[in-house]
């Protein structure tokens, strides 16, 4: 499959995905630059919010799934949980603010073969189950959101508790930091990089009372995570989510390989 596809009548490109993301659950840890240099895409650089470093555990509810325009039958809806970082490339007179996985786990084999194919995104398959549980009414009560996965023998999970209604984000703050990036980023196998454009609106976010991260950090992601991700996570909150457009990548031409 071509990594690099036409544009559109409008002079985008076109349109490789769309989906709901729904009830992100989003744990954010503040990290030293030096942990994630060495896989900052060719052509990118490490974005920061007020001089910090950010890593952040997601977990939410991929919903109405199509690929290419069509829906894949037993794979429309189903869970995901990242660990990602941020940076940005600047694009002429724009900075492209974007994200970089370093890891994806999805309960469904077809959708890590195609991440893998079409992107080369570190998605594994793992065993999971959610927990959705929205506050009885927009003005008071409590709610719980939770992804589960199968990891060895036990499960791992990422929770969160909140309350009332959500908020629309507040200006340059950390929480628009996290969810305003609407670019990835992903290294292929020969060094290069590709760039492709993430599309929607702006979310609002619930007010949290408690989150939880429980797993086995350094088997999954690595012993040099495992400092980082057993620390309390420097904000936490969850973010209503929206429908979502995934465009086809592009290769950059600094991310070229002779």
């Amino acid at each position: 499959m071509s990594l690099i596809n036409p544009l559109d009548q409008a002079g985008q490109r076109r349109v490789f995905l769309t989906a709901e993301w729904r009830h992100l659950v989003m744990m954010n840890f503040e990290v030293s630059p030096d942990l994630l240099s060495h896989r900052v895409p060719l052509g990118t650089e490490l974005d920061f919010w007020q001089g910090r470093t950010f890593v952040s555990l997601v977990g939410f509810r991929f919903l109405n799934t199509k690929l290419l325009g069509w829906p894949i039958p037993f794979h429309q809806n189903f869970s995901e949980v990242n660990l990602r970082f941020y940076v940005r490339r600047q694009a002429g007179n724009e900075w492209r603010r974007g994200v970089v996985f370093i890891k994806e786990i999805v309960p469904l084999h077809a959708v890590t073969m195609v991440a893998r194919r079409v992107y080369n995104e570190n998605y594994v398959t793992l065993p999971m189950r959610h927990r959705i549980e929205r506050p009885a009414s927009s003005n008071e009560g409590l709610g719980t959101f939770s992804y589960s996965w199968k990891w060895r023998s036990d499960w791992a999970e990422l929770k969160a508790n909140i309350k009332n209604a959500p908020l629309p984000l507040v200006a340059e703050s950390e929480e628009q930091f996290i969810t305003e990036h609407y670019w990835g980023y992903t290294t292929q196998r020969d060094g290069g990089t590709i760039e492709y454009n993430v599309e929607h609106p702006s979310w609002r976010v619930w007010p949290l009372v408690s989150s939880r991260f429980e797993c086995d950090v350094a088997s999954l992601y690595g012993p040099e995570f495992a400092d980082v991700l057993s620390r309390p996570p420097t904000s936490s909150f969850v973010a209503d989510g929206s429908e979502i457009v995934v465009r086809s990548g592009s290769r950059l031409e600094t991310g070229r390989i002779p």
